[in-house]
C-alpha cells in the first residue's frame, strides 16, 4: 500500500483525530490493533531491505566502483514513495552532518514538496465540510487545479467576494492517521534497534523521533500556522522589506488555511527577477539580514525556508510564507549564537569551545582541551584567509567528520537552524554566484553588539573584547570597521549608547577595564586610540561628538556623573 492509495483508509478511533503529538498514547493504540501497522511495516522492511541487498551486492561484486551517487539518489526516492512521514525525515536528516554521511546530504537536500497532487473532489469536499458552506459561497473563483502540490498539502489560487485575491491551502485526507502510524513504527524501531546503531546523538533515539513528532503535528495544524504567520507578520511590521500574507480567519481552519496570494517570482527563477528590473543582490540582503534577524532579535524563526517558501516580489521586497514549521529560541541562545559567530571570525577557538558547550553542542562535562586545535583545523580552513572566503555549506560538510571523531551533537533547534541558514545560502548563491553569507552576516552581528540594546548583548560584547583580562584592541577594529559597511549602521547613535552606557552604573567594570587597557604593559596606548580615531573620524566630526557627549551626561544626574570619579581615582 503506497502513500498515495493510503489515502482512501479511514479509521474511526479517536487516537487519529489528536492535535498534539502523544507518543504513550499512539503506543497503546497500536499496542491494542497492531494489525493496522502489520502490513505498513512490511512495505517498509521491504523498501529499505532491497536498498541495503544492492548496497552489499555492490560491496561484494563492484568493490572499486563508486556507487554512492547511485545510492544516494535511490535512498531519496524511497523516501519519496513511501510518502509525508518519510519525506520530511529525509528533510530533517539533511540537516543533520553529525548522522549522514556528506554525500549522502548532497542528495536529502534535494528533497522537496513537489508531488502528485490528490483528488479534486476531495479537496473541496474538504473545503466544504471545514468551512460548513459550499465552495461558491466561499470563494467568488477558484482554480479548478491545484496550482502547488506539496507532502502535506496542496494550494488553489481563489478570489473573495469582497475582491481579494487568495491562496486557499488544503490539507491531504487522513493526514494524521498515516503520521501517527509513520511515527509509532519509527518510534518501536528505535527502541528496539537504535542501541545497536553507530551513531553518535548524544541522547536516545527516541527523544530526536519525539521531537520531529511534535514539529509535524504543529506543521499540520493551519490554525498554529495562521498564528504564526500573524506573529511573524508583528515582528517585522517596522521593516519595508519584509512581506508576511495576510490571513483571512473566516475562511480557515485547522485543516485549510486562506491567506493573501502573493504575487511575485520564487527565487530560484533568477531570470525573471533581473528581467522585472530588481536586483538579485537587495533581494539576498534581505533574506539573509531578515533570517539574522529572526535568530539574534527576536528569536522566532522560519525554518523551512525552501524556495517555494520565499518569493521576491514586484516592488523588491522579500515574501514569506508557509509558517508551520517555525521554532522559538530563548535570550540567552541568542546572545550565545551572536558571539560565537564573532568568536568564529576572531578565530577564538577555545572561546568557539565554550559557545558550543553552551548552545549543547558538547556536554558540560566534555574537556575541550583537545577539542580546539581540532576546532582551529577544520574551521580554519573553511574559513579561509579572509571573511570574504566563508562558505557556512563548507563548514558543515567539513564539521560532519569532526562530529564522528568527538562528542559533539546537534540539539534538535539548531537542526532547523542549520536546515534554514543551509537553505538561505543556497538560494543566495543560485542569485549571485559570488555571495558569501559572512560578508552580510557579521557587519549585523558587529553593529547589534557594538550598539549594545541590552545588557545581555552588552554583556557579549565584553567577553569578546577582553581575553584573559586583557583588552582586545584589533578585535574592537575589526568590528567598527565591518560594522560600517553595513549601509543601517550608524555611528552617531552607536557612540551616545556607549557613552550612556560607560557613564551608568553598569558600565563601572568597561570604565576600570579600559583605563587599564590604555596603560597596560606600562605604555600608553595611543596608536591604537589613533587607529580607531582614524575609522570613525570620518563619521564622528569633533562638534558631533561633543553634541553626542552632552547628550549622554544630560542623561544623569550631577551625582550620577560625580560617581564615576572616584572611580576613576581608584584606578589610577
Amino acid at each position: 500500500m503506497t502513500w498515495q492509495t493510503i489515502e482512501s483508509y479511514d479509521p474511526s478511533s479517536n487516537i487519529q483525530q489528536q492535535k498534539r503529538y502523544d507518543a504513550a498514547a499512539i503506543a497503546r493504540y497500536y499496542h491494542r490493533h497492531p494489525w493496522e501497522v502489520i502490513q505498513r511495516a512490511i512495505t517498509i522492511i521491504w523498501s529499505f531491505g532491497w536498498f541495503l541487498l544492492h548496497l552489499q551486492w555492490d560491496h561484494w561484486f563492484n568493490p572499486d566502483k563508486d556507487n554512492k551517487q547511485k545510492c544516494a539518489t535511490e535512498l531519496r526516492q524511497i523516501l519519496t514513495r513511501l510518502g509525508p512521514t518519510f519525506i520530511k525525515v529525509g528533510q530533517a536528516l539533511s540537516t543533520r552532518p553529525d548522522l549522514i554521511r556528506p554525500d549522502f546530504l548532497d542528495e536529502l537536500i534535494k528533497l522537496q514538496d513537489q508531488l502528485p497532487p490528490f483528488d479534486n473532489e476531495i479537496a473541496f469536499s474538504i473545503i466544504e465540510k471545514s468551512l460548513g458552506t459550499s465552495i461558491d459561497e466561499a470563494y467568488r473563483e477558484i482554480s479548478p487545479h491545484p496550482v502547488a502540490a506539496a507532502s502535506l498539502g496542496q494550494v488553489y489560487r481563489a478570489v473573495l467576494h469582497t475582491g481579494e485575491e487568495v491562496a486557499v491551502k488544503v490539507q491531504r485526507p487522513n493526514l494524521r492517521p498515516i503520521l501517527t502510524r509513520d511515527l509509532f513504527l519509527m518510534r518501536w524501531a528505535a527502541c528496539q534497534f537504535g542501541r545497536f546503531l553507530p551513531l553518535n546523538l548524544g541522547h536516545d533515539l527516541t527523544l530526536i523521533i519525539d521531537e520531529f513528532g511534535v514539529k509535524l503535528f504543529e506543521e499540520i495544524d493551519y490554525v498554529n500556522e495562521g498564528r504564526n504567520a500573524e506573529k511573524f507578520a508583528a515582528n517585522f511590521r517596522n521593516d519595508d522589506d519584509v512581506k508576511v500574507p495576510v490571513i483571512y480567519w473566516s475562511y480557515s481552519s485547522d485543516r485549510i488555511l486562506t491567506l493573501e496570494w502573493i504575487q511575485g517570482y520564487k527565487l530560484t527563477d533568477t531570470d525573471k527577477i533581473r528581467a522585472a528590473g530588481l536586483d538579485p543582490y537587495a533581494i539576498v540582503k534581505i533574506g539573509v539580514t531578515s533570517g539574522l534577524r529572526q535568530l539574534l532579535e527576536h528569536g522566532f524563526f522560519h525554518a523551512d525556508p525552501h524556495p517555494g517558501n520565499l518569493f521576491a516580489t514586484l516592488d523588491g521586497r522579500m515574501a514569506f510564507i508557509d509558517f508551520g514549521m517555525m521554532d522559538q529560541l530563548e535570550e540567552e541562545t541568542k546572545e550565545t549564537i551572536a558571539s560565537s559567530v564573532v568568536q568564529l571570525i576572531n578565530q577564538d577557538y577555545d572561546a568557539l569551545a565554550r559557545d558550543f558547550v553552551k548552545l549543547g553542542f558538547l556536554t558540560p562535562d566534555t574537556d575541550i582541551e583537545p577539542i580546539i586545535p581540532a576546532l582551529e583545523r577544520v574551521l580554519g580552513n573553511a574559513i579561509g584567509q579572509s571573511v570574504g572566503d566563508f562558505n557556512f555549506k563548507t563548514i558543515t560538510d567539513d564539521f560532519s567528520e569532526l562530529m564522528y571523531e568527538y562528542p559533539f551533537r546537534v540539539p534538535a533547534k539548531f537542526a532547523l537552524i542549520i536546515r534554514s541558514l543551509i537553505t538561505q545560502e543556497g538560494l543566495a548563491l543560485s542569485l549571485d554566484p559570488n555571495f558569501k553569507i559572512v560578508e552580510v552576516a557579521y557587519p549585523y552581528v558587529a553593529r547589534r553588539l557594538l550598539t549594545g540594546e541590552s545588557p545581555q548583548l552588552r554583556r557579549r560584547l565584553l567577553e569578546v573584547l577582553f581575553k584573559n583580562g586583557k583588552f582586545q584592541w584589533q578585535r574592537l577594529e575589526n568590528m567598527i570597521r565591518i560594522a560600517r559597511s553595513d549601509e543601517q549602521f550608524d555611528l552617531l547613535p552607536t557612540a551616545r549608547l556607549g557613552l550612556q552606557y560607560l557613564l551608568s552604573d553598569e558600565g563601572r567594570y568597561l570604565r576600570h577595564q579600559l583605563l587599564l587597557a590604555l596603560t597596560e604593559d606600562d605604555r600608553l596606548h595611543t596608536e591604537e586610540v589613533q587607529r580607531i580615531w582614524a575609522l570613525i573620524s570620518d563619521d564622528l566630526q569633533p562638534q558631533q561628538l561633543f553634541g553626542v557627549a552632552m547628550k549622554a551626561f544630560r542623561q544623569f544626574s550631577t551625582a550620577g556623573v560625580a560617581a564615576i570619579l572616584p572611580d576613576t581615582a581608584d584606578v589610577n
